[in-house]
């Protein structure tokens, strides 16, 4: 391989870690907001969902790696040094295998998924008091902005233990339907209503929330699809540097 096509190699290797670095910090911002998020459905489902926290700590994993390989490969490419470049393929072979292992996990676990999203759901509107606690206050969220009431439907919580063994008629203030009449709009908690009618959103939230996990999945399985070609192109051109570079120079190793 001439001096000219290493020199590019070079530098189209370095360009590729620098994107795999990124993408890196994408998946690993996807898996720390997984595990963190307080403000979203995600958070209902991660305080009781194994395979979501399983999943998570896939992603935080793959993504902490993909950035420490992206800076290995561009001191690897930049200095030349065949160890790196050796050590950077069989790292970026690894990562590959962890992401395929977590999208088959994903894959295969999503009847399972759906199963136990319901259950813990469902759980937890049996169990709502609207006291200041982050799944509660969650669900309220989701119910306000999505404007509906329930897993399937607002019989879901009839269930509830506060309502069912109330004397007067109590709804969650979060289904408040803002165009039927009633009392005033709380965004948290439980409401009275002297009427048998309850001022509440007739659908269920399940539609909406699979919707949503469709939607922001999509992205993610964007970026997962972009960081897996990545990968391939790196460890193409990794192999090719460390083809052409012929004897080791460890003086080229920057020295801090």
């Amino acid at each position: 391989m001439g001096k000219g096509c290493i020199t590019a190699t070079k530098y189209f290797l370095f360009l590729f870690n620098l994107l795999f670095f990124i993408f890196g910090a994408l998946i690993m911002g996807f898996g720390l907001w997984v595990l963190l998020d307080n403000q979203s459905f995600i958070a209902v489902l991660q305080e009781s969902s194994t395979t979501l926290k399983v999943v998570s700590y896939i992603f935080i994993s793959v993504g902490s790696l993909s950035m420490a390989m992206g800076f290995l490969g561009c001191i690897g490419a930049i200095y030349e040094i065949r160890c790196l470049l050796g050590l950077y393929f069989t790292c970026l072979l690894l990562i590959l295998i962890a992401q395929v292992t977590a999208g088959v996990l994903i894959y295969f676990q999503r009847d399972r998924l759906k199963h136990e999203m319901s259950n813990i759901i469902k759980g937890m509107l049996v169990n709502y008091t609207g006291q200041n606690r982050t799944t509660e206050h969650t669900w309220d969220y989701v119910q306000r902005t999505m404007k509906c009431c329930g897993w399937t439907g607002p019989g879901n919580w009839s269930e509830n233990v506060w309502i069912r063994n109330s004397s007067v008629s109590m709804y969650p203030c979060s289904c408040r339907n803002e165009t039927l009449p009633g009392t005033d709009v709380k965004e948290t908690g439980l409401c009275e209503h002297l009427s048998n009618i309850l001022p509440v959103y007739e659908t269920g939230c399940m539609h909406s929330v699979e919707g949503w996990l469709l939607e922001n999945c999509g992205v993610i399985l964007g970026i997962c699809v972009g960081v897996a070609v990545i990968e391939l192109l790196g460890m193409i051109l990794s192999m090719c540097l460390c083809k052409s570079v012929v004897q080791e120079d460890y003086t080229k190793v920057p020295k801090y």
